[in-house]
C-alpha cells in the first residue's frame, strides 16, 4: 500500500509539472530559468542584478520585452541606411534627403496614418496572443503557455522543431538584437550631434 500511494503521489507530481514550450521548461536553478540567451564568451550577463531573485513572471515579461525591442532596433537600424540612401514613398528618387531623425514630421498623414493603424493592429494582435487580458488576471502577465516572443508569425517556416535548434536560434535573434539596439541609438544620438546621415558620416 505504501508503495502504490508514493506511486500515485510521484504520478501527480508529474501531471502537475508544466509542460514544456517550444522544448524549454523552467528552471528555477538556472539563470533566466534556463531562458535561451547566453552565450560565450559573458555567458550570463546580468551585471545590474535586474533578474536577481525575480519570480518566473517577471522574467518572461523582461525577455518578451527584450526580443520586441530587439526585433524593432533591427527593423530600425535597416531603415536608418535604407529611409537615407534610396528612393522612398516621401522622398521619390531624390536620395539627398534629410537625415532619419528629422523624416518622420515630414511624412504626410496620408502616410503616416495607414503606418499607425498597422503598429496598433500588429500591437492588439501581439496582445491578445502572448498578455492575459486585465480583468482576467493580474495586469502586465504573460499567458502561462505563452513563449516570451513567439507570437505564431513564422510565414517562411523558419522556426525550428527541435528544442535544441530552437534556442540556437532564439540566442542568435537575441544577441543581433541586444546589438541592433546599442547600434540604432549610436545612429541617433550621432545624427542629433552632427546633422549628417549615417553614410555621410562615415564619408560616403
Amino acid at each position: 500500500a505504501p508503495t502504490a500511494s508514493i506511486g500515485a503521489s510521484s504520478a501527480l507530481r508529474m501531471s502537475d509539472a508544466p509542460a514544456p514550450i517550444n522544448g524549454w521548461t523552467a528552471d528555477a536553478s538556472l539563470p533566466c530559468y534556463g531562458l535561451p540567451g547566453s552565450s560565450s564568451p559573458f555567458g550570463f550577463f546580468d551585471p545590474l542584478g535586474f533578474t536577481k531573485d525575480m519570480d518566473l513572471k517577471g522574467v518572461k515579461r523582461f525577455r518578451e520585452a527584450e526580443i520586441m525591442h530587439g526585433r524593432v532596433a533591427m527593423m530600425a537600424t535597416i531603415g536608418y541606411l535604407i529611409g537615407e540612401n534610396t528612393p522612398t514613398i516621401a522622398y521619390g528618387m531624390d536620395v539627398h534627403h534629410t537625415i532619419a531623425n528629422n523624416q518622420l514630421q515630414e511624412v504626410s498623414a496620408s502616410v503616416l496614418l495607414p503606418l499607425f493603424v498597422a503598429i496598433n493592429l500588429a500591437e492588439a494582435l501581439r496582445a491578445n496572443a502572448g498578455w492575459v487580458e486585465p480583468g482576467a488576471g493580474s495586469l502586465f502577465t504573460l499567458r502561462e503557455k505563452y513563449y516570451p516572443g513567439d507570437i505564431g508569425f513564422d510565414p517562411f517556416g523558419l522556426k525550428p522543431d527541435n528544442a535544441k535548434d530552437f534556442a540556437n536560434m532564439q540566442t542568435k535573434e537575441l544577441n543581433n538584437g541586444r546589438l541592433a539596439m546599442l547600434a540604432v541609438a549610436g545612429m541617433c544620438v550621432q545624427e542629433q550631434i552632427n546633422g549628417q546621415g549615417i553614410l555621410e558620416n562615415l564619408g560616403f
